[in-house]
């Protein structure tokens, strides 16, 4: 007998469809299991044979514990807004709106061709008013809670996607999305304070089962630094400097101080600084570069001194100079930095260049021929009264002393920055704020959301947003005083709505509320999760804030720490040793994997191939041996 497997597929999605066997119920009295896929991005190509691996894996499981007799909830949606769709619009000259609706129909028609046992039922869409009403209704309890905060800034700028880039989103100095290069800009721009939760953050990566990579990943990105702050006295009467340094104990050693080319200060000083204009002309050079650039460690120093202003040395009370270099960022720190050349291989490049002196403050090394790095268990040398001190012990008897003195104090430091969440582009959830010339900057009310997008807006060839230049849209009333008044239109980054779709799926057609907190409590946390290790800092970091923010303001469980108990990162599918692409020309196409061999061979052959966290190489040969495989299952 002929393993007919279209006819056998065909009979058994219909009989799913009809049923609903895979319908998660809420409250049940059996154990719950919440599995999930990181939530797809429904692109017009559809789906590679990249999305079936992650998907069938999950698929299993949740097969086997409903097997078990496990309430398990599995469900899909959509992360639809964002620049792909955008420009790709502006390409076909056709809207946002009909290539979205026209991705998602041919992805959930591909999904269930392979047989997922998705619960269909809860499927969110971003695009969807419905959904975006209560992502704005997020936005709006973190604004009136001092979370999310406009500010003048200088921001990540991509030339070619014409809007801004949370750090995140900057990958070796180029946009994550278009690959080109990035360079910086001041702006105001919406924020949220993801700082505030830095610690937290921090914390709950001891909690969860995550692979060491994501948990290094993400350590590394928050940066958490023990350390001082030191106030350094300028000459200018009443003016002073504070900087960070993890290093006290190495403060007689500092020679000069450093300030990023954005420093305020400078231009505070306009009068005292009697080469202001040479400042000027070399903060316009450093504008010109990302921040990727100007912090690589082999790039060639550069640099201007104040002429004019002097910092003093708070141990010993020596004058020292004060230079700019665009290797210090004003986005990092407090934007200055003391400079012990001696211990610092850039501050020692620096020093060289420009005939800085350098003083020996830990014992040990040649600083006439390099940097002595090596001091972190060291003596101190030329330090004063610390002379002959561990420099293990002179870190807290120096900032002791700093506090004593009123000149600084012991602290933590982190490398995190808060999140910048506008958008100058047109696909994408409206920020539900409003300017009135009388009231200032005013939230919209609740009951007015959803704030809607204007789908009669037409897209630019430029890419610029139109929702500037569209009255409609723009022109509002004051929910104030009544007057007339202005919309914003910056559109939020698709992270922020992937920050809490988890929490959407347990109750998702409530349409009194975002959130249903018996739902929540029963299914929250996410007991195994599944996506790319790409997206260990950008969305995970971003949901774990999410998570801990809405606890919090009480809108989550109280004792929900973390979003995702167990996360596995699944390796890529290459072909020819290569990531797939369209300009490559090398995407395999599941559609036609299914119709030659079936879904059952194309999943087959996706967990056969290599373990689910490894990547693998796909083998036109590999999906032959698991199509004659189940032939042989067949004809037994």
């Amino acid at each position: 007998m002929k393993y007919d497997f279209a006819a056998i597929e065909k009979k058994w999605q219909k009989r799913w469809e009809e049923s609903k066997p895979y319908a998660a119920v809420t409250g049940d009295k059996r154990p719950k299991f919440y599995g999930l896929i990181e939530f797809p991005y429904p692109s017009g190509q559809g789906l590679h044979v990249g999305h079936p691996r992650p998907f069938t894996a999950m698929d299993i499981v949740t097969r086997k514990k409903r097997m078990q007799g496990y309430n398990v909830l599995f469900p899909i949606g959509f992360d639809a807004f964002g620049l792909p769709t955008e420009n790709y619009a502006i390409k076909n000259k056709v809207h946002p709106a009909i290539v979205t609706k026209k991705n998602i129909d041919h992805f959930r028609e591909q999904l269930q061709k392979i047989g997922f046992s998705f619960d269909y039922s809860r499927e969110v869409n971003t695009t969807d008013p419905s959904y975006y009403r209560w992502t704005q209704w997020i936005f709006l309890q973190l604004f009136k809670h001092g979370l999310a905060y406009k500010s003048e800034m200088p921001i990540n700028w991509c030339p070619s996607c014409k809007c801004g880039l949370a750090n995140e989103e900057v990958v070796g100095g180029v946009c994550e999305r278009c690959g080109t290069q990035v360079i910086r800009k001041v702006k105001k721009q919406w924020m949220l304070k993801i700082t505030a939760y830095a610690q937290k953050l921090l914390d709950g990566l001891d909690t969860v089962d995550f692979i060491d990579k994501v948990k290094v990943q993400q350590r590394n990105w928050i940066g958490r630094s023990v350390g001082a702050e030191v106030d350094f006295s300028l000459t200018v009467p009443g003016e002073k400097v504070r900087v960070f340094t993890t290093r006290p104990d190495t403060l007689f050693g500092a020679t000069y101080m450093v300030l990023s080319p954005e420093h305020p200060l400078i231009d505070k000083l306009k009068d005292q600084i009697t080469n202001y204009d040479a400042c000027m002309a070399y903060r316009a050079e450093a504008a010109k570069k990302s921040d990727f650039e100007r912090a690589e460690l082999a790039k060639d120093k550069t640099g201007v001194q104040i002429e004019g202003v002097r910092a003093v040395n708070p141990v010993n009370g020596k004058e020292i100079p004060i230079w700019l270099s665009d290797y210090v960022l004003m986005t990092y720190g407090t934007g200055a930095i003391m400079a012990v050349p001696a211990h610092d291989t850039r501050d020692w490049e620096f020093a060289h260049k420009f005939g800085i002196p350098m003083i020996e403050v830990v014992a040990g090394g040649n600083i006439e021929e390099a940097a002595y790095t090596d001091i972190q268990d060291g003596v101190m040398v030329n330090s004063g009264d610390f002379d002959g001190m561990p420099n293990t012990d002179g870190k807290k008897a120096v900032a002791e002393r700093l506090e004593k003195e009123g000149k600084g104090k012991a602290t933590t430091q982190f490398r995190l920055r808060d999140w910048n969440i506008s958008r100058q582009r047109y696909w994408g959830a409206p920020i539900p704020v409003i300017y009135c010339d009388k009231c200032g900057v005013v939230p919209e009310k609740e009951e007015n959301l959803p704030v809607l997008l204007p789908l009669d807006a037409h897209v630019r060839e430029d890419g610029r947003s139109p929702l500037p230049e569209t009255d409609s849209f723009v022109r509002c009333t004051c929910p104030v005083c009544g007057g007339e008044a202005r919309r914003e239109t910056d559109t939020l980054d698709t992270f922020v709505e992937s920050s809490w779709y988890f929490a959407r799926y347990t109750g998702a057609r409530n349409t009194e509320s975002a959130f249903d907190m018996d739902a929540l409590k029963y299914w929250l946390p996410v007991d195994q999760y599944i996506g790319g290790v790409e997206h260990a800092i950008l969305h995970l970091l971003y949901a774990r804030f999410f998570t801990k923010v809405l606890r919090d303001l009480g809108f989550y469980p109280e004792g929900l720490d973390e979003p995702f108990t167990n996360l596995l990162t699944q390796g890529m599918v290459l072909k020819d040793g290569s990531k797939m692409s369209k300009s490559k020309g090398n995407v395999v196409d599941p559609t036609a994997m299914i119709a030659k061999y079936g879904a059952d061979t194309v999943r087959l052959f996706c967990l056969f191939a290599a373990p689910p966290e490894r990547d693998f190489d796909w083998s036109d040969s590999g999906i032959e041996g698991s199509s004659r495989f189940l032939h042989r299952v067949w004809r037994l």
